[in-house]
């Protein structure tokens, strides 16, 4: 089975280690400036470094859908830069799953392909595509949602560790972003870990950085552009999350119950 995968964040990264360890053959796409703050998990980091490997898979660049091609003829996973996925008129996909996590539908159908799957609030299965999986920390994080939708964004982001909102990392400023902890530096509250524009940004809690966006990246004040993990285990910061696994495995689970229903499928 041929699958697209729109987005190449953490998230969509985590779903994409599972299919394709689970022997489904992928494509991505992303914006030509991704801001996932989890970049050392996230294969849209590839778009700025050519390729990137993740848990013992490599995803690549690629130009165009002949690159593409190429890319997975190696047995890699290519990525392209192509918000609006018009790979899809190049290559005949079995199945579109929308990772974008946009929080809202900003461009899915349901006839996208012969199986469409979404991720998060902003989607009604049955309506704009035929399964949805919740995004929520708790009790249904992963859970397939034949019909829907997954439970509204709620603004606050989830809870490890006893944190919450203290976690994220946020731009003081308009302008470039400019990093000043890394991505597994030990960091204490109060210290600075982040600047835009002479404007520095502290740490609300003790932790390890996990995520920080590029230097340079146009940023706006308020934006997330990191995160912080109270849990201090440093070997987070270069493997995928519990959520990107559980709902990597929904995804799974939707790709395989909906082709049993459309055996034409794969």
């Amino acid at each position: 089975m041929l699958v697209l995968i729109k987005g190449a964040g953490d998230l969509a990264t985590g779903t994409a280690i599972r299919l394709y360890r689970a022997g489904f053959t992928l494509v991505m796409t992303d914006i030509e400036k991704p801001t996932a703050v989890r970049r050392t998990v996230a294969f849209c980091q590839c778009i700025y470094d050519g390729a990137v490997t993740v848990e013992g898979i490599t995803a690549r660049r690629a130009a165009d859908a002949g690159e593409a091609r190429r890319i997975l003829d190696r047995g890699e996973i290519p990525v392209l830069v192509d918000p609006a996925a018009e790979i899809r008129g190049e290559m005949k996909f079995d199945a579109v799953v929308d990772a974008i996590l946009a929080k809202k539908n900003i461009g899915t159908a349901i006839d996208d392909a012969p199986i469409v799957l979404a991720l998060g609030p902003g989607f009604t299965a049955g309506v704009d595509c035929h399964g949805v999986v919740e995004t929520m920390r708790g009790h249904d994080l992963g859970r397939l949602l034949t019909e829907g939708s997954a439970i509204p964004n709620t603004g606050v982001p989830g809870d490890i560790g006893g944190f919450s909102r203290e976690r994220i990392i946020r731009a003081g400023a308009d302008g470039p972003f400019e990093p000043v902890a890394e991505i597994g530096q030990t960091v204490r509250k109060g210290d600075v870990v982040a600047r835009v524009n002479g404007v520095e940004t502290a740490a609300q809690l003790d932790g390890v950085v996990r995520g920080m966006l590029p230097a340079g990246l146009e940023v706006f004040q308020g934006m997330k552009s990191g995160d912080i993990d109270p849990r201090c285990e440093v070997r987070h910061c270069f493997t995928i999350s519990d959520k990107a696994r559980a709902i990597g495995g929904g995804v799974l689970e939707g790709l395989l119950y909906f082709q049993r229903r459309n055996p034409a499928v794969g």
